[in-house]
């Protein structure tokens, strides 16, 4: 297979504080082909004055009003040229200067459609406080309450051309929706590259609150059912049941 390309993309609103170690993560990766993309949300807390210092890091870059994380998402796909397009929000960051390397080495030798890997949730300071252990790909998992964490996922650009983007109809649960419909509605062959590759920053928007939570089930159990998931009421009750063993470090 010949050299692949990857785009990366970011997405970012008021990001000051988290923004700069993401673009470093990113500015020391080993591999060459890389497309890195930014979209702000026209963050106003000097998050814009920090990615235009690191410009000459950043293929392309745009700041405007959006209608959601999704919907930034949405822009950078649409903006992507690379083979390969991998998300890297701008709370997060890769945990060493080879990740893209070895994901990138698993497609051109593996060919898969898709590729996840695992993640650490982190505090402000670095310490680890949840391990995400994706395990080996089994479509049935997902009729289990499974996913793979969004952060680690990887996809041919040409799957999100045949399949679609993210879609807005599931607010908070679109990655589960699309990771749902590429890899359980669709089958596409998929890839688990047994490595932490992001380190993910704690205060996902849906576990913000007790309300933002069950609005999150809601949208789980909508894809599960539009993506003729075999158990979803069993799954939408063990998805976050899953969660625990993550606490166990």
């Amino acid at each position: 297979m010949s050299f692949l390309k990857v785009s990366l993309i970011t997405i970012s609103y008021n990001s000051v504080a988290t923004i700069q170690k993401c673009i470093d993560s990113v500015a020391k990766q080993t591999y060459d082909a890389v497309e890195y993309i930014i979209i702000d949300g026209n963050s106003v807390d000097g998050t814009q004055a920090i990615i235009l210092k690191n410009k000459s890091h950043i293929h392309y870059f745009k700041s405007e009003p959006d209608a959601g994380i999704y919907d930034a998402m949405n822009k950078g796909l649409r903006i992507a040229t690379g083979d390969i397009i991998g998300l890297l929000n701008a709370d997060d960051y890769f945990s060493d200067e080879n990740v893209v390397t070895e994901v990138m080495q698993s497609f051109s030798q593996h060919d898969p459609d898709i590729l996840y890997a695992d993640l650490d949730y982190v505090d402000h300071s670095g310490k680890v406080i949840r391990k995400w252990r994706s395990g080996n790909y089994a479509r049935e998992k997902f009729n289990w309450g499974w996913m793979p964490p969004h952060p680690t996922f990887y996809a041919k650009r040409s799957l999100f051309e045949e399949l679609g983007e993210y879609s807005m109809n599931y607010g908070t649960a679109a990655d589960y929706e699309l990771m749902l419909r590429f890899m359980y509605l669709n089958q596409r062959k998929v890839f688990y590259l047994n490595k932490v590759i992001v380190k993910m920053r704690t205060g996902g928007q849906s576990n913000q609150n007790f309300r933002n939570r069950v609005n999150a089930w809601k949208h789980d159990f909508n894809a599960m059912v539009c993506h003729h998931v075999s158990l979803p009421l069993l799954g939408i009750v063990l998805k976050p049941l899953r969660k625990i063993s993550q606490f166990i470090c």
